[in-house]
């Protein structure tokens, strides 16, 4: 099945352009599924693993494992969904007569609300950089691009010199699926990164935001930044830099801002995807009712 499993990988690569992220939890997914399959189905690894005795009866076996160890719904569903792809590319080579995985329930996923910072705590986290410092003076830069813009980590982190318009407050960034959209953002960022640029000591280096090295900073590094500010900044639990992205959202669906356009702006492939920003709107519609209505 490793074979099998490398040509599908690639299959995603180079033919569907999907994001490196998503072809590395899918190749994590499937080598969990064959482990599980060779550990758990001993007559099925002596085939190794024969394809076509795959079933769906392994199949839900394996999603039961799964929840037994205690992975969440929305994580099993992801392992349902990369298993039905994997299938399915296995059909369309003609190396299984059937997707097992097709007939299979996919696991109610969780309801969470996404979580959103007040703009009191945002101006409380973006002052916690020590600006008299060159790096301090880079992570302003680029928390307040991150929330001016509702950047993905990843697409903050791949952001280079020529995607940046400083003068007309635009900047080009590459979303899932290598998608490319323009996204503006506003006078506060705008200076940020201009103090940035003045300090930034990499002449040599494509990319936007640099290390101490001088090299592209990475996601790891800017989630490890970030935590350490939620920290200083003393705010609660469970922030982090994804809440930058929820935060935009919402800010701008409570100030008006049409729904389809929050969906260009987050670069959102479907719409469904946008409108739990909506359920967080309805939340703080109820709050409002109850606080004001002289029945509630």
């Amino acid at each position: 099945m490793k074979n099998e499993i490398g040509d599908f990988l690639d299959y995603l690569t180079y033919e569907r352009n999907v994001s490196i992220n998503t072809v590395a939890a899918y190749r994590d997914d499937l080598e969990s599924f064959t482990g599980f399959l060779s550990k758990d189905y001993l007559t099925m690894a002596r085939d190794l693993l024969d394809l076509r005795r795959v079933d769906h009866i392994a199949i839900r076996s394996y999603l039961a494992h799964l929840a037994r160890k205690k992975l969440r719904r929305s994580s099993i569903a992801r392992h349902l969904s990369a298993l039905r792809s994997f299938f399915k590319f296995l059909m369309r080579e003609e190396l299984v007569d059937s997707n097992p995985a097709r007939g299979v329930a996919t696991p109610r996923r969780e309801k969470h609300l996404p979580s959103v910072l007040q703009t009191s705590d945002i101006a409380v986290l973006f002052d916690t950089p020590d600006l008299s410092t060159p790096l301090g003076i880079r992570d302003r830069a680029w928390l307040e691009l991150m929330y001016a813009s509702g950047l993905r980590i990843s697409e903050l982190v791949g952001i280079d010199l020529d995607d940046l318009e400083l003068r007309a407050r635009l900047v080009k960034v590459r979303g899932k699926g290598a998608k490319e959209r323009i996204v503006p953002f506003g006078t506060k960022a705008q200076a940020a990164i201009r103090a940035y640029l003045d300090v930034r000591n990499a002449p040599e280096q494509d990319a936007l935001f640099v290390n101490y090295r001088g090299e592209r900073i990475t996601a790891r590094s800017v989630r490890r930044l970030f935590n350490g500010y939620v920290l200083d900044a003393s705010l609660r639990a469970g922030v982090s830099p994804h809440t930058l992205r929820h935060s935009f959202a919402t800010h701008l669906l409570n100030a008006g801002a049409d729904l389809r356009a929050i969906q260009e702006l987050l670069g959102h492939a479907s719409l469904s995807t946008t409108q739990k920003y909506t359920h967080l709107n309805d939340w703080q519609l109820i709050e409002v009712y109850k606080k004001a209505h002289p029945r509630a």
